[in-house]
């Protein structure tokens, strides 16, 4: 693929915990238009580069950009705020709201009624509706439902849309979004994150799964032992190259 100038970018990210260095001096790189996902074992050290990323912890040295401009984040908030959105594994709905109730969860738009002011119901549905056609690509069957009667691919589309429904979204990180569902809604939101992507979404997806990791993704960073082991294009290698990256030289050596 064609490298262009980094959506987002870290450099040099280390973070210890006690004598347990879980990051060693990563680099990130994230491309407009791509999907790079992030694969290794346990303990490896994917989880907490994102959770760097994200706000959760704090790097204890290294530097993050996006668009070219220093990202000072040391919150989940401040992650928000310059862009990178997060649905994380659980989702985090409201199973007993409707959709556009969850998409809006904490910020539903108002209206005055005899100087008082309520939420409008109609307009947020509308709102809700235009963010999930535009933004996610899909239009659901029963919008007005509660959302616990909804498919896992349906659900992962209403958290998306609330990840990604402020205009200035510049990332999409994507925590294991196949995780405890089924092979037709796993194909559903796999298609999903291609969608997301081509609206104009660069995704990062962590992920176990690298069937489904080759699937969706343009390149794959593989993390060891709390450092990158490589990065590779997704349509140049295999699954048995990135084996062997998680795994180290011995699977290499093997094969």
């Amino acid at each position: 693929m064609t490298m262009k100038t980094p959506v987002l970018q870290m450099k040099g990210v280390t973070k210890s915990f006690g004598g347990l260095r879980a990051l060693i001096d990563v680099d990130l790189e994230l491309y407009p238009d791509e999907i790079l996902a992030i694969v290794g074992d346990n303990g490896a050290g994917k989880s907490t580069l994102i959770k760097v990323l994200t706000g959760i912890y704090q790097a204890d040295s290294g530097t993050t950009e996006l668009n070219g401009q220093p990202a000072n984040i040391k919150s989940r908030q401040d992650s928000l705020e310059v862009g990178i959105a997060t649905v994380y594994q659980d989702l985090g709905l409201v199973d007993t709201l409707s959709a556009a109730p969850n998409i809006f969860l904490g910020d539903e738009p108002k209206k005055k009624i005899l100087g008082l002011p309520f939420i409008d119901n109609e307009k947020m549905r509308r709102d809700a509706e235009e963010i999930l056609h535009t933004k996610v690509g899909v239009a659901l069957p029963n919008p007005d439902e509660p959302i616990r009667d909804y498919s896992g691919g349906q659900r992962q589309a209403v958290a998306i849309a609330r990840a990604v429904r402020a205009n200035d979204i510049h990332v999409l990180v994507m925590d294991e979004p196949t995780a405890a569902l089924g092979p037709e809604e796993t194909k559903n939101t796999l298609e999903l994150i291609k969608t997301v992507r081509g609206r104009g979404t660069p995704i990062i997806l962590i992920s176990h799964n690298l069937d489904h990791v080759f699937s969706v993704a343009d390149r794959v960073q593989v993390m060891r032992g709390g450092m990158r082991a490589g990065v590779v294009e997704a349509a140049k290698s295999n699954k048995q190259e990135v084996l062997g990256l998680i795994v180290g030289s011995e699977l290499q050596e093997a094969s």
